[in-house]
């Protein structure tokens, strides 16, 4: 019997390593980009039913991990409020040291409001370089201004 969402990702996990599954072959199979998919397996987006039950099939999951799939996950969860896991706090420190360069930035350049993390796309790719090779993570959201009222 399965209590909870993260149960499942538990479970999606565990079976990944267990087959040697990449998170890349897992969006293809369900036809989404690989940074959207490895956030919904990791129990922070909703899979609408025919993308959970291909993800049952792949991950050999019960119907009622399935379910558990299609509902809307509580989201931005961590499992400390300062990330401890050395590439999480990694993130963590370039939010500290230019997030508030990006907000001004941003808010120069388009005024007051936010950058959507809903209307968002992400794209993470290796970049070989002889000095050592890089991490690329573009990141597009919709700006969303304040509304007077």
């Amino acid at each position: 019997m399965i209590i909870d969402r993260k149960q499942v990702t538990d479970m999606i996990v565990s079976t990944k390593v267990r087959k040697g599954i990449k998170w890349a072959d897992v969006a293809k199979e369900i036809g989404l980009s690989k940074e959207w998919t490895t956030a919904a397996c990791l129990g922070q987006m909703t899979f609408d039913k025919p993308q959970a039950e291909k993800l049952g099939a792949l991950f050999e999951l019960s119907d009622e991990a399935i379910a558990w799939l299609q509902i809307v996950p509580y989201k931005g969860t961590l499992p400390t409020d300062i990330p401890t896991d050395p590439l999480i706090y990694r993130w963590y420190e370039v939010v500290s040291v230019y997030g508030s360069t990006i907000k001004e930035l941003i808010h120069e350049e388009f005024g007051d409001g936010i950058m959507s993390a809903i209307d968002f796309s992400m794209d993470i790719q290796r970049v070989e370089d002889p000095k050592g090779d890089r991490v690329n993570v573009i990141m597009s959201g919709k700006f969303l201004p304040y509304k007077m009222y």
